[in-house]
């Protein structure tokens, strides 16, 4: 029989759920790299403050988030 004091047991116990989690950290991260698109129909710009935005909702006009104004693709 094999004789482990308990520190030693704890420390194995926790080196084990370490490198167990480091593997699923790791699996995790290289899905959330995969590259992102954009459709170049949902981004918009205003003509009034010249701002940038996304919107989604692919209408023919849509309102500008930080001055308000309306924009015709």
């Amino acid at each position: 029989m094999i004789s482990i004091d308990f520190s030693m047991a704890i420390a194995g116990y926790f080196l084990v759920f370490l490198a167990f989690m480091l593997i699923v950290w790791f699996l995790n991260r290289r899905e959330k790299d995969k590259e992102l698109s954009l459709d170049p129909k949902m981004i918009w710009f205003c003509s009034v403050c010249t701002y940038n935005y996304v919107d989604t909702k692919q209408e023919t006009i849509s309102i500008c988030p930080r001055c308000g104004s309306f924009n015709k693709k």
